[in-house]
């Protein structure tokens, strides 16, 4: 394959109508028939990476293994798809900018008034084509945030309308995306909506080739042929996305509607054999199935909004289909938790998982979590925070170690077994300056990890400035948690487990980052099946 495809993925009517689904599953069915492809967000917000953004703002952070803080619909691209993204594949608004004005201090554009047209755009389809140079990919699909007629997405819509121009209508199609609302009163669908929202687009130069429309109801003929008449869009490329009860019907229901041989033959690409995609098949059959179910609890600070642990409660549904149990996810306000009611607050709980985090709010009930969880030998995963508040607790209760903390929440105190790293001391920029992304981890043999690894060296992904800090190794070795995962090269403690308990391990990385429909990560994996049992 020479030419490299491009598919635009836009939305309409509404934001969260699940571009990043929709852009996910044409990219698993056309993977599944042999095509290979990436997914990339273009984000139209001025931060320059979603790394300082609020989680009640904007949901998890999502971290690639080459180290990039990115948008969290790069999780469902790498969960969908198996494959990992990377840096080029999240842009901002910010990011686009910056490179431009740098671009004008250095003197690149001497003598020329630096505009929207031609060097915003210019620097966006640059980017844009990035993603697919090299020949890696056949197809780049790209997903563009927010809706059509947004101020803050014009930009991006104008360089797409010149990439279709340069490009040609068989290398370059838009998808866009709509909802079609249900009003109970009148029992009735409606398509204005949609008129309205491809009109708009229709104004800014672009004519959609594909109409997605998003319904709580399935739809007749009638309404499709007549979107396709209001639209200038083909009946057979007017595409129903019924609701469905989990994210990973969707794949299915676009091979229905055939979504993928309509953009193929728009492309003017080969079209092979219905993809099996036994795989996912047997996935969802094993999620509608279960054969057990157990109640976990996940303690965090950002719980009011589940999408903070988006990649977490993803992780839940792999690893529950692959054990054949449904998880029930009990999200537990860290703050609500103290020593008169944590009994109360966790009793009946098959499993606990203690979030990450940054700060001191909620931490007192993310330690006294650790407390219950080691007490009463009931299966723990602590994550990134959640490895640092179990260590606090161990020294605290264990070791005697009176105001154990880590420096992040008091600088002062007498035992600071969790630290700032060294190479952080000099950091002052909050923006992409942690230890981020991909790091080895040499794993002890014998221990629990080994058991669930199955091997002694991993890579895995970090987002975190304070570790263990390794003064009090002895102490807590000799007393019975033991450090199970070192940084071969820093000596970083990445896993700490206590040998003597049930199911007991920290993690100093991010496990979720990791966990896909076809290879559900085994730490997550092995923690339900202890759950269960």
């Amino acid at each position: 394959m020479t030419e490299v495809k491009y598919v635009f993925v836009t939305g309409g009517v509404t934001s969260s109508l699940g571009k990043g689904i929709i852009s996910s599953s044409l990219a698993k069915l056309l993977q599944a028939r042999g095509y290979s492809v990436t997914i990339q967000k273009l984000d139209p917000y001025i931060n320059v990476d979603p790394g300082t953004l609020n989680p009640y703002e904007h949901g998890e952070c999502y971290v690639t293994l080459d180290g990039a803080e990115t948008d969290l619909d790069l999780g469902h691209y790498e969960r969908f798809l198996n494959v990992p993204t990377s840096q080029a594949n999240n842009v901002t608004t910010g990011r686009i900018y910056q490179t431009v004005i740098n671009k004008e201090r250095k003197g690149d554009y001497l003598g020329k008034t630096v505009q929207i047209i031609p060097h915003i755009t210019d620097e966006i389809k640059r980017r844009i084509k990035l993603v697919g140079s090299g020949n890696k990919f056949d197809i780049v699909i790209t997903e563009i945030g927010g809706t059509v007629g947004d101020m803050e997405s014009l930009p991006y819509i104008e360089s797409v309308r010149q990439l279709k121009w340069e490009l040609g209508s068989r290398n370059c199609i838009v998808i866009h995306l709509t909802l079609v609302p249900y009003l109970s009163a009148s029992g009735e669908l409606k398509t204005k909506p949609t008129q309205h929202s491809v009109k708009a687009l229709l104004e800014a130069g672009i004519q959609p080739e594909i109409l997605v429309l998003r319904t709580e109801k399935s739809l007749n003929n009638d309404i499709k042929r007549k979107v396709a008449l209001f639209t200038n869009v083909e009946e057979k490329a007017v595409i129903e996305s019924v609701d469905v009860t989990t994210i990973y019907e969707v794949p299915l229901k676009m091979l229905d509607e055939q979504l993928d041989r309509t953009v193929l033959r728009k492309l003017e690409l080969p079209v092979s054999e219905e993809p099996p995609l036994a795989e996912w098949r047997e996935f969802l059959k094993r999620l509608k199935n279960p054969k057990h179910s157990v109640r976990v609890g996940l303690i965090g600070k950002y719980v009011e909004l589940p999408d903070a642990y988006k990649s977490i409660s993803e992780s839940f549904i792999h690893s529950g289909a692959r054990n054949e149990c449904k998880v029930d996810v009990e999200y537990i306000h860290s703050e609500d938790i103290t020593a008169e009611n944590v009994n109360e607050k966790l009793h009946g709980l098959k499993g606990i998982l203690v979030a990450p985090g940054f700060g001191s709010r909620g931490i007192d009930g993310k330690i006294l979590t650790a407390k219950y969880a080691r007490e009463n030998n009931i299966p723990f995963l602590g994550i990134c925070l959640g490895m640092q508040c179990a260590v606090i607790e161990f020294a605290r209760n264990v070791l005697h170690l009176d105001g154990a903390h880590s420096t992040e929440i008091n600088h002062k105190t007498r035992y600071p077994v969790i630290d700032l790293m060294e190479e952080q001391k000099s950091v002052s920029d909050k923006g992409g300056t942690m230890r981020l992304g991909g790091y080895k981890c040499s794993i002890a043999k014998g221990s629990l990890a080994h058991k669930i690894y199955g091997k002694t060296d991993i890579i895995e992904r970090h987002r975190h400035r304070y570790e263990f800090n390794d003064r009090f190794n002895d102490d807590f070795k000799n007393n019975g948690m033991v450090p199970s995962g070192i940084n071969p090269e820093s000596n970083l403690v990445e896993i700490m487990e206590i040998p003597d308990h049930k199911w007991f391990i920290g993690v100093q990385f991010h496990p979720e980052y990791s966990s896909t429909v076809v290879n559900p990560h085994p730490l997550f994996v092995n923690f339900i099946k202890a759950c269960i049992e």
